[in-house]
């Protein structure tokens, strides 16, 4: 059985409450629960990190070397942002899969710029929770 992590960023952790126009009514509880429900179904074994602190995220993806068949990450705000993560996504050298709830390329200028988009095998947008199952299937 293949071994996926998945990794989510800053602030998701507040989904249902924040900007609930955007990210859905749905809370962060219930995206956990669809990602481990589509695991399931996909025959695969993952491991779920949210996070909003950019070191704890890249030494994730920096434990994950040699453990994991696979990354799926939800950068979050980091997406723009973080050089860092990319890199620790480089070293590592596992297959990963970007996903983001919205589709970060209709909204702010800023949002269209993705460092994970560099390494990532796959990058799904603005699918919501089924992103995630989407990008669990590319493992599949």
């Amino acid at each position: 059985m293949k071994k996926i992590l998945v990794i989510n960023g800053p602030n998701l952790n507040m989904l249902g409450i924040r900007e609930p126009d955007i990210y859905g009514k749905q809370d962060f509880a219930a995206l956990e629960e669809y990602i481990r429900a589509s695991a399931r179904e996909l025959s695969l074994s993952v491991s779920l990190f949210q996070s909003n602190h950019e070191g704890e995220i890249v030494d994730i993806i920096q434990s994950a070397y040699g453990l994991y068949d696979g990354i799926v990450i939800n950068p979050a705000a980091y997406t723009h942002t973080s050089v860092a993560i990319l890199d620790a996504l480089k070293a590592v050298g596992i297959p990963t899969v970007e996903v983001h709830l919205s589709d970060i390329n209709s909204r702010e200028e800023f949002r269209k710029h993705s460092f994970v988009s560099i390494i990532a095998v796959k990058t799904i947008c603005g699918l919501g929770f089924e992103g995630y199952r989407k990008a669990l299937e590319y493992f599949s």
